[in-house]
């Protein structure tokens, strides 16, 4: 039965992307990709001793530490050269990514000969994260020319110690793609460790602070375009996504300075970007501004949402079948590549003669 109402969805969805090329079939586009991928645990072999980074799955590998980085590299390198590929025939023009330690981790994966070529910038900063990690953003630089960039911090309290709990900052970059000033926030959302109730509320204020940066940007500019992507952490459904950003399904619903999120349809036809004891969840997501979601395609305006869940990444058999193909099992390294899929969206944007 889910299969069934995944299909016609999938169906449906073709048949409107159908219909978009038949009303514009004498026009030209140009097209990009914007995506997300959570990179699982990107490491490095040096012992930082300002992090804990002793307790990530290649400091705990007792030998082959710098072939499993190699390989590890590698494969993030080849994910993220074919996301997008199938429809724009080219690389990202953006990718947020999380799970990495350091900016030299992406240096390094942006130099694999898969993607030496793009030319991809970066933009990191530190977090304060217990675990070491941080986000970041990749971009081609031919393509995306950064105009501001600023690390914002969530401060969260546990419930019981009232200590401060140190996890990732969110990350903002505005720049000019193709020209065009885009605004790009880059999340990963406390963990529902402890259970999803008892760390619910550290989500709940995650959203506001993504919240609080889409308001100051949609304050100067109120038709301001705006990506929020990220691992959330949180389903479509969940109320951290539903409740504070005020996100909608259905973009006919979307009004001024609202939010749209593709992913919420994908959700409720039970597709996913990671799973836990046989369920799927959709923690990574994409969601945008109205004025992303308009028909003028004299500016680049979103097309289509994907999940990057091609037959590599997944895992072939055992325990694990059909889950995503993540790169460290069993206490060492399983030559996949990440325990979440990727997501993307395409922009579209009318070529005139």
């Amino acid at each position: 039965m889910k299969f069934t109402k995944v299909f016609v969805s999938i169906i449906c969805m073709s048949l409107a992307f159908s219909s978009f090329s038949q009303e514009n079939e004498n026009k030209r586009y140009k097209i990009r990709t914007i995506g997300f991928y959570n990179l699982e645990n990107l490491f490095d072999t040096i012992n930082d001793v300002n992090k804990f980074d002793e307790a990530s799955p290649i400091m705990e590998m007792n030998t082959g530490r710098e072939d499993a980085y190699k390989r590890k590299v590698h494969n993030m390198a080849k994910v993220i050269a074919d996301i997008g590929a199938d429809e724009a025939h080219d690389t990202p023009a953006l990718l947020g990514v999380s799970e990495i330690e350091n900016r030299s981790v992406l240096v390094d994966v942006v130099n694999d000969p898969l993607l030496v070529g793009k030319d991809y910038g970066i933009v990191h900063y530190e977090s304060p994260d217990a675990r070491g990690i941080d986000v970041g953003l990749l971009y081609q630089k031919s393509l995306f020319v950064p105009i501001s960039t600023s690390s914002h911090e969530l401060k969260i309290y546990d419930d019981r110690t009232r200590k401060q709990v140190y996890t990732r900052d969110q990350l903002l970059v505005t720049g000019k793609l193709d020209g065009e000033v885009i605004h790009v926030i880059v999340n990963h959302w406390p963990s529902r460790s402890g259970g999803e109730a008892r760390s619910r509320s550290k989500r709940v204020a995650a959203a506001k602070l993504s919240k609080h940066l889409m308001d100051s940007l949609q304050i100067i500019d109120p038709y301001a375009k705006i990506f929020l992507m990220g691992d959330l952490n949180d389903d479509p459904t969940n109320a951290s996504v539903k409740e504070e950003l005020k996100a909608k399904g259905d973009p006919k619903d979307v009004e001024i300075k609202g939010i749209y999120n593709p992913y919420e349809q994908y959700y409720k036809n039970g597709l996913g970007t990671t799973a836990y004891r046989d369920a799927w969840s959709l923690f990574d997501q994409i969601l945008m501004t109205k004025p992303l979601i308009e028909k003028d395609y004299s500016t680049y305006q979103f097309y289509k949402a994907k999940i990057y869940n091609k037959y590599y990444l997944t895992t072939k058999r055992g325990r694990w079948k059909g889950y995503p193909f993540r790169s460290w099992s069993d206490g060492g390294f399983a030559d996949g590549f990440s325990d979440h899929f990727p997501v993307y969206v395409y922009l579209i944007k009318e070529v005139k003669e």
